[in-house]
């Protein structure tokens, strides 16, 4: 058991699938704090009912952040200990969890970080694009700040890595094509899941194929940098 785990709070990286993708040490944190800070209690609840455990749920989320941040804080100065968790993989990565993050260290809370699944780098290591050098978007903007960002990437060397929803993911493949041109990509689906999927082409051969079949499940993209 983790002793000694008072006034911390942990970052705790979660299955992004597949249950069996988590850590011996995240499983133990998970037993052992006084709370559970997550961004979807419904899928933590059967995170912790998989592994038997049984610990007090609060919700923390884009919506609720600034209602309880505070209230997180609060325990935690009242010496608990408290485990962070996003609805999958590793928080911080394009969710909310940055917000308490950043007002725990001013608060002068004792982070700790306990890694394990991430989605983008799972996707990144399997795609057959250079790994050396590589920038994360997360979800472009869905309208304000789309072409800008867009227009931002056009120049950029190094692999481009992005999370896509299945009903936006056509368009953002029109729009690829149309700013950054036909470059390779490597299309991830589904990651540990039971129809988990790897496509590696191009941007036009994954139109073609996801024109003619609806795009279902959570992608992430890899987009080759521009040839120097």
């Amino acid at each position: 058991m983790i002793k000694d785990n008072c006034s911390k709070l942990y970052i705790v990286s979660t299955p992004i699938g597949n249950l069996k993708d988590i850590t011996y040490r995240a499983v133990e944190v998970l037993s052992s704090v006084d709370l559970i800070a997550s961004e979807d209690t419904r899928r933590t609840k059967i995170l912790l009912e998989h592994y038997g455990i049984r610990k007090p749920l609060i919700s923390y989320n884009d919506i609720n952040k600034s209602k309880t941040t505070p209230k997180i804080l609060k325990r935690l100065q009242e010496n608990s200990s408290i485990a962070l968790v996003s609805d999958s993989g590793t928080p911080g990565i394009s969710d909310p969890m940055y917000y308490l993050v950043k007002r725990a260290i001013s608060d002068g809370i004792e982070i700790v970080p306990v890694p394990g699944a991430s989605a983008l780098l799972a996707g990144r290591v399997v795609s057959g694009l250079p790994n050396d050098r590589f920038v994360f978007e997360g979800f472009i903007p869905a309208k304000k700040g789309r072409k800008k960002r867009l227009l931002r990437l056009k120049d950029e060397i190094r692999t481009i890595i992005l999370f896509e929803s299945p009903h936006r993911l056509v368009k953002t493949l029109e729009d690829l094509k149309n700013f950054l041109g036909n470059r390779k990509i490597s299309i991830a689906r589904e990651i540990t899941k039971i129809y988990e999927e790897f496509i590696r082409t191009d941007i036009d051969s994954a139109l073609r194929l996801f024109s003619k079949k609806k795009p279902r499940g959570e992608f992430v993209l890899i987009v080759e940098g521009k040839d120097k």
